[in-house]
């Protein structure tokens, strides 16, 4: 398996030949024709049709927001067109995502249930919150030592006068009760309380409920109907496993691993990704080129199957929406080179003089 640094090496071999012949990969970049010459190996070893969803959510850069990073339901356009040119029946999805809105996460497993019979769900690094309810409505998750899934409790964003802050529902609804207890007990206490309570807006406590309702109910119906059909009781089973993965007191932290092992202790059907060296290699070789494209360039959204069909997204929500070999990509004017005056005179000059 190449490594990382040596997958480095290769993307620079790539843009060392792309410098001397600007059209020797047609018109994809360097980093496309690293990522798809392994997508296609992947594919080619499994006879199953690839697609990776994928965020620069740990390579953070200046301009971007959380929504650009999170599962949204504009991520449907992006699926849609990794799905357009795929024949297979059975799907490898390479998931690497901090999550998003479980409204989004619905919307892409009950599509993609409609177009593959099975579907294997990689996580080569960590597919966490919403990307974990994804996950969970898999035939099946393939999991390294070092990889995570995360709890599905959902997150709000409140307003407060030190600017947005992002709570779990249920920690919301902890610190609610314990401000009726204290200005029970003792009413000077109100005072203390009011600039917090301020920022709770009309529903949001039955809000915490129904959202927590909502991620439990489809990850329960997902495992009921695939993951777990075949255990004696899915229905039971399915329901146990949901609310443990929704259970905030049970993890105290939105952002706490949930490793493959305890996966596997409520039921999920959870295999190692280092049981099948040959497929190990492959599989990080995927996420390592990827790795090299969400760090080293503008992008912060990768959707993008076997065959080089792609739903790029780039810093400022520009889309470029690829179709492999002899596709266009659109450049945002924003990313377009500005020069100075300085420069602008000196072009001016040489044009002169000519």
């Amino acid at each position: 398996m190449p490594t990382w640094g040596e997958l480095l090496k290769e993307l620079k071999g790539l843009q060392e030949t792309h410098t001397a012949d600007p059209k020797a990969f047609g018109d994809q970049s360097p980093y496309d024709v690293l990522r798809r010459r392994y997508l296609k190996a992947l594919s080619e070893r499994t006879g199953r049709a690839t697609i990776v969803y994928a965020t620069a959510w740990l390579e953070p850069k200046q301009g971007t927001s959380g929504a650009d990073v999170s599962i949204g339901l504009g991520d449907m356009q992006g699926f849609m067109e990794a799905v357009s040119n795929v024949e297979e029946r059975e799907l490898d999805l390479i998931l690497h995502s901090p999550g998003g809105t479980a409204e989004a996460a619905e919307a892409i497993v009950e599509y993609l249930r409609t177009r593959f019979d099975h579907i294997r769900v990689f996580v080569p690094v960590a597919a966490m919150s919403a990307a974990t309810m994804v996950a969970l409505g898999a035939d099946e998750i393939v999991m390294g030592a070092h990889s995570q899934l995360g709890p599905i409790d959902p997150q709000f964003s409140i307003i407060t006068p030190e600017g947005p802050r992002s709570a779990p529902a249920q920690a919301i609804k902890d610190q609610f009760d314990l401000a009726k207890e204290e200005c029970k007990a003792d009413q000077g206490a109100l005072a203390a309380w009011l600039p917090i309570l301020r920022s709770y807006g009309p529903g949001l406590l039955a809000q915490c409920d129904h959202q927590r309702a909502l991620a439990e109910e489809l990850v329960a119906r997902w495992l009921e109907r695939y993951m777990l059909s075949g255990v004696a009781d899915p229905a039971a089973a399915a329901a146990a496993a949901a609310a443990w993965f929704s259970y905030f007191s049970e993890f105290k932290s939105h952002g706490r691993r949930v490793s493959r092992e305890a996966a596997r202790a409520q039921g999920i059907n959870v295999t190692d990704l280092e049981a099948d060296d040959a497929l190990q290699d492959a599989v990080l070789s995927v996420h390592h080129a990827i790795a090299h494209t969400l760090s080293l360039t503008p992008t912060t959204k990768l959707i993008e199957n076997q065959h080089g069909r792609a739903f790029i997204q780039i810093i400022q929500q520009q889309v470029v929406v690829g179709v492999g070999p002899g596709s266009t990509q659109a450049q945002p004017a924003s990313q377009q080179p500005q020069m100075t005056r300085q420069q602008r005179r000196a072009l001016a000059r040489k044009g002169q003089n000519q």
